[in-house]
């Protein structure tokens, strides 16, 4: 039954996907955003959160910006996300992907020369999914780290598309292995270190203003393997994309490691903090960030 159920969803993915991918390129694009207005009024629940999160976070909005303003533009840039991906997976849009633009590759070739691994940390931001692609295509392969989908049908369809472009995924479950391994190998993982976990795999600490569950293996896995941490982000600039690609990270050399990794996993989110103050209608706000801490 539950295979069937599958299939199903599967097909219809399939059925309602294929038409965005063959309209016009200059009309996927408003198309996208229009999807993304029309989740904004009809998802009410996600709506809520990103309303709560927008106002808690960014209490003094600039001008007439409102909270609203703002969770229909971060809606509409989903749903523009969306529909690039999806062009792309149907091989439409290898020109999106072409076009994006990469700033501080020196940065990356610095870090890969100690040959000890590059550990990227990113989070929900801009088209994420098209960074990766974008960077596998033009830098070269690595493995992101990555939730599996819950319909498998649907999983190995995302799955073979992101191969396609030479990157591998390491599904969260039992990642930690793979992590080491590649890392040990010399190669680059991408990990996404902006959603609350669980009190065992995270420390709490300061984001936007309020204490958040945050992810410490980021921080455990750069102090074992000696691997070079660098923030990788992407945004919206004119018609395009731009990657941008910082300077390593420092460490934190507290002799206490308990302390040591709650600094380093405090100095690592606040890149992501830093880029919601720069482009906040380009972060997922419809994740409960905040969830399971008393403010």
């Amino acid at each position: 039954m539950k295979k069937a159920k599958w299939l199903l969803e599967a097909a219809l993915v399939i059925v309602l996907s294929f038409p965005l991918a063959v309209l016009p390129h200059r009309t996927a694009g408003k198309v996208g955003e229009f999807l993304g207005l029309f989740l904004f009024s009809a998802w009410r629940r996600r709506r809520k959160i990103a309303l709560d999160n927008i106002r808690r976070a960014l209490p003094c909005l600039d001008g007439n910006r409102t909270a609203e303003c703002l969770a229909r533009q971060a809606f509409r840039n989903l749903g523009r996300s969306a529909v690039e991906i999806i062009r792309i997976y149907y091989g439409r849009e290898s020109g999106i992907i072409d076009a994006v633009e990469i700033r501080g590759a020196e940065h990356y070739d610095a870090a890969r020369s100690k040959g000890k691994g590059v550990l990227f940390i990113t989070g929900h931001c801009g088209n994420w999914e098209l960074m990766a692609l974008a960077f596998g295509r033009s830098m070269g392969a690595f493995s992101a780290v990555a939730r599996a989908q819950n319909n498998p049908y649907l999983n190995r369809i995302i799955e073979r598309a992101r191969a396609s472009y030479g990157n591998a995924v390491l599904y969260k479950k039992g990642a930690l292995r793979g992590i080491l391994s590649r890392l040990g190998r010399g190669e680059t993982v991408g990990v996404l270190m902006d959603q609350a976990v669980v009190k065992e795999e995270g420390v709490v600490v300061d984001f936007l203003g309020r204490g958040a569950w945050t992810m410490k293996t980021p921080a455990l896995v750069a102090r074992k393997t000696g691997a070079a941490v660098l923030p990788v982000f992407i945004h919206r600039e004119g018609n395009g994309h731009v990657i941008t690609i910082s300077p390593e990270v420092s460490l934190s050399g507290n002799g206490d490691t308990e302390k040591a990794v709650r600094e380093d996993t405090e100095s690592f989110s606040r890149y992501i903090e830093d880029y919601v103050r720069r482009h906040p209608d380009e972060w997922l706000w419809i994740h409960r960030r905040w969830k399971r801490v008393p403010q």
